[in-house]
């Protein structure tokens, strides 16, 4: 079934803990329940002591009503195994309701922990790892956590049922207890055995689980492209085969899990037999298993009842062992995304009150990995308030340079200066704050315009957030929403158009007033009406800002102070439109290949030759 677990390699931040690591770690998050904890074990003691005293007083009730069967001793014996089992069920749900508060205080401070370290990993990660899996790891695994966590208590509880039996059948019959004592190496041995394979296959149930979530997230999110080329079928075909390989990986992980217990119940069946023939001999007191007193037959149904009451917890302990697997294999894959260091260091944490914009590239060596160096010994330098656009082919570098400057990720070689210091030594927190974007396609949360606008300030008020949309197009743009700031913008802003997201976009970083302003434009086709307001919307946005643009607009490279061209990662050109322009150089070519058809000039050429 070598096939079966194709494709279901590790993550590369995925790591190995040991188990004493793993319940160390475990139990920390544990720690703070310590009180609640005891009660519980309280309850887990005096209920376990319960079920205990139920066949003791079922045995003795056999002894006594052979010896004198009246209706009195009936009665009695009746009401105390009724209270008995009425006091163990009262017992039982204190036990269960704080354990369940306890688990889901530990579920939820977990899930925090989780969730906190994913969204500060650096945007290298995410590039490097689909969403659905990390989705996977934040809620599946955390919950299978929180069952591994209850399945622990249960144990407990036959932990100290199986000892409390143990003490009282030593004080009736010494050799018989030893003969059901002696089948616990046996058990024991069976369930360690499956330990290291139930690890093996719990996790690669998990990993295939990751893939299929990453599969539906991504298929749903791009149903629309699937529709337009209509592959629904290639989609679902491809769901199809992430589905079946997931049934074999859990077929095989419930294969391995639940072999144990047909061989345990093969074992158990044996010591029933050999104590069903001992305990028989054990009656009579010329046996050499009796004592100088025979065991009573209320006794002997007593060690017939241990058979079921002692084995089967002692299934369940031993086979603990291969479902515990389970939790740690899933804490194991949570406590990896909390442990994963982040590629972006920062070596120093210095405060930023302001910052002026001066942005310092000097011979910068830049790679996403050991392949290829994107930016070979840069050097660039950008004054404050300047407005620089960045063209070239794809592939130029252009992006890489705006995710350095908002400390995406780690350079390496060279240095990166703003206002003079370099980057790696300032608060990172602090120093985000001074930066704004907006990426190529701009992202919009569920809920309002108004809610979407106010997300880069929190702390701003209505009039701020209405003061900083109509700064953009002077707010003509909000004519065209249904309820103007508050129109619902749907899934990821599906409700409105490609221009409409990118003018909420740009009210957001306009709130915010950053000092360094980063914009990847969009090349998704507007109407020039739209065009129009996202130009006066970014001649507003980047006023008295330092801002870097990777350009695909005409009107936004005329409007830069300075365009740099850029080709594999190197500085070729760079001058104002004009300048470039008059060179005839690479710049010149771009234009005529890539922006001349966006010049009005071009339009009423073409114009013209449709009309001569």
């Amino acid at each position: 079934m070598g096939f079966i677990l194709d494709g279901l390699d590790t993550e590369d931040y995925d790591r190995s803990y040991g188990d004493r690591e793993l319940v160390r770690r475990i139990a920390g998050y544990f720690r703070p329940y310590a009180g609640r904890m005891a009660l519980v074990a309280v309850t887990l003691t005096l209920n376990s002591l319960l079920a205990v005293a139920g066949p003791i007083i079922i045995a003795r009730a056999i002894d006594i009503i052979a010896e004198n069967p009246t209706m009195q001793a009936m009665a009695l014996m009746a009401l105390g195994v009724s209270l008995t089992g009425a006091a163990a069920w009262v017992f039982n749900y204190i036990r269960q309701y704080f354990s369940a508060n306890i688990i889901g205080s530990v579920v939820l401070t977990l899930r925090r922990d989780v969730f906190q370290a994913t969204v500060n990993h650096d945007m290298s990660f995410f590039d490097e790892h689909p969403s659905g899996k990390i989705v996977s790891r934040i809620t599946s695994d955390t919950q299978d956590f929180a069952a591994t966590v209850d399945l622990t208590l249960n144990l407990l509880s036959q932990v100290f049922l199986v000892l409390f039996l143990t003490f009282y059948l030593l004080t009736i019959d010494v050799v018989l207890t030893i003969i059901l004592l002696a089948m616990t190496p046996l058990a024991a041995w069976i369930a360690l055995a499956f330990r290291h394979r139930a690890r093996d296959v719990t996790q690669k149930a998990r990993r295939v689980t990751a893939v299929i979530n990453a599969q539906i997230q991504e298929s749903v999110s791009g149903i629309i492209v699937a529709k337009n080329f209509r592959q629904e079928t290639a989609v679902y075909q491809t769901f199809h085969a992430n589905n079946e390989q997931a049934y074999a990986v859990n077929l095989r992980r419930g294969m391995t899990l639940m072999s144990i217990f047909p061989i345990m119940v093969l074992a158990s069946g044996f010591g029933t037999a050999v104590l069903v023939f001992a305990g028989g001999l054990a009656t009579r007191a010329d046996s050499i298993l009796g004592g100088v007193t025979a065991i009573s037959p209320g006794e002997w149904f007593l060690f017939m009842q241990a058979v079921g009451f002692y084995w089967w917890p002692m299934m369940g302990i031993a086979s603990f062992w291969s479902q515990f697997q389970d939790g740690l294999s899933a804490a194991e894959r949570v406590f990896a995304l909390i442990d994963l260091a982040p590629n972006v260091q920062q070596t120093g944490d210095e405060a930023i009150e302001g910052i002026d914009g001066r942005i310092q590239f000097q011979h910068l060596t830049f790679s996403y990995s050991d392949k290829e160096i994107v930016l070979p010994e840069f050097s660039l330098e950008i004054a404050p308030g300047e407005t620089v656009a960045l063209v070239g082919h794809t592939g130029a570098g252009k992006s890489s340079i705006a995710k350095l400057v908002a400390r995406y990720y780690e350079f390496q070689g060279g240095r990166l200066l703003v206002d003079g210091r370099d980057i790696r030594s300032l608060n990172l927190s602090q120093f985000r704050r001074h930066i704004g974007g907006v990426p190529q396609e701009p992202f919009l949360f569920a809920g309002t315009v108004r809610e979407n606008i106010r997300y880069g300030r929190p702390d701003a008020n209505d009039a701020e957030v209405i003061t900083a949309a109509n700064r953009i197009s002077d707010g003509e743009w909000l004519n065209g929403l249904v309820r103007g700031l508050d129109t619902d913008v749907g899934e990821r802003g599906s409700n409105l158009s490609m221009g409409q997201r990118q003018l909420v976009a740009l009210a957001r970083v306009l709130l915010k007033d950053p000092a360094i302003f980063i914009l990847d434009e969009a090349t998704a086709s507007v109407d020039p009406f739209t065009e129009t307001q996202i130009q006066e919307g970014l001649d507003v946005v980047m006023a008295e800002r330092t801002a870097i643009v990777i350009a695909h607009r005409l009107s936004t490279i005329k409007h830069a102070d300075r365009i740099v061209v850029m080709d594999h990662g190197r500085i070729i050109e760079e001058g104002t439109h004009d300048q470039l322009m008059a060179q005839s150089g690479h710049y010149a070519d771009l234009y005529n290949t890539y922006f001349r058809h966006q010049s009005l000039a071009y339009i009423n050429e073409e114009f013209l030759e449709i009309t001569a």
